[in-house]
């Protein structure tokens, strides 16, 4: 779905472990690592399709994860030119995202990249929270660091309840 100013409607989501690192993985077939993220459907909701877009991208169901909060409104990125489908109408100029915070409550052995038809990673890692934010392809540097910004207190509140300790996640 794309908006009237060309940006395409999409999810991201930042899961965290026990420990405060997050869920990093890398696409099938590319260097590119990152977060799970995902188009919306005209019919979902935001909640909707984050549910949705970690099942496909993780295998991850609603029941192993706590949401521990969202950004509000659109953090927004734009596409390089080069990566911007020409004679597409409406052409897609970038994304514009949601951002979730979830907490894993299970065990890696969960996690199932191949749960639905073609995998969007090949191989995942969990990173030091702040990792994403200077390893991201360029052009979603910004976002990634204005959203894990917006979720490091609740991170912060989160592994202090999780092991006691209000630095864990911190580099």
């Amino acid at each position: 779905m794309i908006d009237v100013d060309g940006y395409r409607l999409n999810v991201g989501i930042v899961l965290l472990n026990a420990r405060g690192q997050v869920f990093w993985a890398r696409r099938v077939q590319r260097d590119g690592w990152q977060f799970p993220q995902g188009g919306m459907n005209t019919d979902e909701t935001p909640d909707e399709a984050m549910y949705r877009e970690l099942e496909e991208e993780t295998g991850l169901r609603a029941d192993q994860v706590e949401v521990l909060g969202s950004t509000h409104g659109w953090l927004r990125y734009r596409l390089p030119p080069r990566y911007v489908r020409r004679g597409r109408h409406p052409t897609c100029i970038g994304q514009k995202q949601v951002w979730f915070l979830l907490r894993m409550l299970g065990e890696d052995s969960a996690f199932r990249l191949d749960a639905f038809g073609t995998p969007e990673f090949d191989v995942w890692r969990w990173v030091d929270f702040w990792y994403p934010a200077e390893h991201v392809v360029d052009f979603k540097r910004e976002v990634y660091r204005r959203a894990l910004r917006y979720f490091a207190p609740l991170v912060e509140a989160a592994c202090a309840v999780e092991i006691g300790s209000a630095s864990c996640g911190r580099s």
